[in-house]
């Protein structure tokens, strides 16, 4: 009697199979999901009074930390050469624009570049967001940060209230429930 042969275990594969590729897909909408929740915002210990900045757009016009005195102000510390930093600017411009019609302010102050470099990556992506220049990265060097993006915001009473190190999605309602909050 000649019989079919059928490597062992074989009825086995297709429900392993179906089980791996579940486990895959599984896997995958789990990091999408969390991919999508906030990272947030992490407390300033003891609140210190943030550091004081007098710097240049490059256009020349003048950005000083006193014109945002009395509300809450976003400073994000940037570079063209990083790519988290390019990833958020996206964000951090909608943020830019949804809450300076609230009385908050924004800035994201470029580290180390030229105002040729910062002015070319600003138009290429069409960001209008007050981008003022630190050159010489003496005003990077005096917040409490240790790398780029990183990100303070500024309580009404001008002490740092929130750090946030790496990049965002600054325009999650969740992030700028936190910076609202500084406001009442």
């Amino acid at each position: 009697m000649n019989t079919p042969t059928q490597p062992l275990g074989a009825p086995l594969l297709a429900p392993v199979l179906i089980l791996a590729l579940t486990l895959v897909a599984a896997l995958a909408l789990v990091g999408s999901l969390s991919a999508k929740a906030p990272q947030p915002l992490a407390e300033v210990p003891g609140r210190p009074q943030a550091p004081d900045f007098d710097l240049k757009d490059p256009q020349g016009k003048p950005i000083r930390l006193a014109d945002f005195s009395r509300k809450p102000l976003i400073v994000n510390f940037w570079a063209t050469w990083c790519p988290p930093c390019r990833e958020e600017m996206p964000s951090l411009q909608r943020a830019y624009q949804t809450l300076a019609k609230e009385g908050i302010g924004l800035v994201a102050i470029n580290v180390g570049e030229d105002a040729d470099t910062i002015a070319r990556y600003l138009s290429a992506e069409r960001l209008d967001l007050p981008a003022p220049m630190d050159e010489s990265s003496q005003v990077a060097a005096s917040y409490p940060m240790r790398g780029l993006p990183t990100t303070f915001v500024i309580d009404p009473q001008g002490r740092l209230a929130y750090v946030a190190t790496g990049g965002r999605e600054w325009d999650h309602p969740d992030l700028l429930a936190q910076v609202r909050a500084l406001r009442d």
